[in-house]
């Protein structure tokens, strides 16, 4: 099981950027970039809650689950 972490393409889809999305939730850019690459083993819900806030999005949105023995999700 891997969870894949599409906040990248979310910034993209809203015209944000990640120095304006950590301003504005009260985040490092160092700790955004951290989870915009998926290198964390975890994330708190207020700041997912933030980010989803900010984005008008819902965590699917930018969280997407890849089972097993895939690389990719079918589109």
């Amino acid at each position: 099981m891997t969870i894949n972490v599409t906040l990248d393409m979310m910034l993209v889809r809203r015209k944000t950027s990640s120095r304006e999305l950590a301003a504005a939730i009260g985040l490092s850019e160092t700790n955004l970039s951290l989870i915009k690459s998926g290198k964390i083993k975890g994330v708190r819900f207020s700041t997912l809650n933030a980010i989803c806030a900010y984005l008008d999005c819902t965590p699917g949105d930018i969280l997407e689950y890849i089972p097993d023995g895939e690389t990719e999700r079918p589109s």
